[in-house]
């Protein structure tokens, strides 16, 4: 395989700042930082469309709108150390359809990975991803959204190949077997959360040491999974934004998000325009720090976390749209008077203290 098409944004520090029009301090501290993105769902679109995810795209023609916001060469290019790159279930599937198709949707994903060896490496917990970015590589994480991949039984969990998958989304936009999406077009089931099967679900993935992540389910099933998790594990919501800034059905609310510290875990603030307050097809990256400072503001700087949800057919900020775009939100914060070791703890030392506790 040739090597990735890249450019080298980082070797001109101060030409990158006057592309973004923001100060060349925030691209250094940007620099100088790792950089972990906590949900990327890109690779929806290499299975659905064939989106090569090797070559370098631009906006695409829905403007970076939906799809067409990351490529391998770009996250490169942003100097990104690691991301969860995400495969997502299809719940029309029946249960061992969504068995068969997510194991082979993992391989598929790593062969991805894999074809580019020099560049890019799957990883499972921190040592592996510390070796990675010594090498030079992105460190890729694997996650799914939706357990209901892997709910046609509890063992349907030990098909994962080699422990690679390090965290599951419980729930993602439908109801499953395991419990209540928060989406309320999914139809509301009022006062029901984790089935019984889920509850068993949830300490089947803290025994597997996978990262319980609380993004999209209710909130009578988020506190049934905190009631039955592992307290000596920490949680984790990789994708959301908080209701203290925006009241929306996708958001966490104060209790929530102490719930979530209170475990040990972090937070990741998505994206999405409207969950962020703002227009559907506009926004601004301004927006997801206001959501980020709110999660400091509740619990404090060790437990928020960026998750962008780039991808998943999503409306980012119009001045977000791709991994290029990053040192914009280290622009925001800096100018909040954040120091660099908080902006490190947002842009990635949280999320790895997280995994640490639960894979080492």
């Amino acid at each position: 395989m040739r090597p990735l098409a890249t450019r080298h944004l980082a070797n001109d520090p101060a030409g990158w700042a006057r592309s973004l029009g923001i100060s060349r301090e925030a691209v250094e501290v940007y620099l100088a930082s790792e950089s972990i993105d906590l949900h990327v769902d890109s690779f929806i679109w290499n299975r659905i469309l064939r989106y090569d995810l090797r070559a370098r795209h631009g906006d695409g023609i829905t403007g970076a709108r939906f799809l067409s916001m990351v490529d391998l060469p770009r996250v490169r290019e942003a100097r990104m150390t690691g991301a969860i790159w995400v495969i997502t279930t299809n719940p029309l599937r029946g249960p061992e359809g969504r068995a068969y198709a997510c194991i082979e949707n993992i391989r598929r994903l790593q062969g991805i990975f894999e074809s580019v060896p020099d560049e890019f490496q799957v990883v499972r917990n921190v040592r592996e991803y510390r070796a990675a970015v010594a090498a030079g590589r992105h460190a890729a994480f694997l996650g799914i959204q939706g357990g209901n991949a892997l709910d046609c039984e509890l063992g349907a969990l030990d098909r994962i190949p080699d422990d690679l998958i390090v965290r599951i989304t419980i729930v993602h936009l439908s109801s499953s077997r395991i419990g209540v999406t928060s989406s309320p077009a999914a139809g509301a089931r009022r006062g029901e959360g984790l089935s019984t099967f889920g509850k068993d679900f949830v300490r089947r993935l803290d025994e597997k040491r996978i990262l319980v992540d609380l993004a999209h389910i209710n909130r009578e099933g988020f506190f049934d999974a905190i009631a039955v998790h592992d307290r000596s594990l920490p949680l984790i919501v990789t994708h959301t934004g908080v209701t203290g800034v925006t009241p929306h059905w996708r958001n966490l609310d104060d209790e929530q998000l102490r719930a979530i510290a209170d475990s040990g875990g972090t937070i990741g603030v998505m994206y999405q325009s409207s969950f962020l307050g703002d227009a559907w097809l506009g926004g601004r990256s301004e927006s997801v720090v206001r959501h980020l400072e709110h999660i400091v503001n509740t619990v404090g700087e060790d437990f928020a976390s960026l998750g962008s949800d780039w991808d998943g057919a999503i409306c980012p900020p119009r001045d977000l749209k791709s991994p290029l775009d990053l040192p914009r939100l280290v622009e925001h914060m800096l100018r909040r008077r954040w120091t660099p070791e908080r902006i490190q703890k947002i842009l990635a030392t949280n999320y790895l203290r997280v995994v640490e506790a639960v894979r080492g």
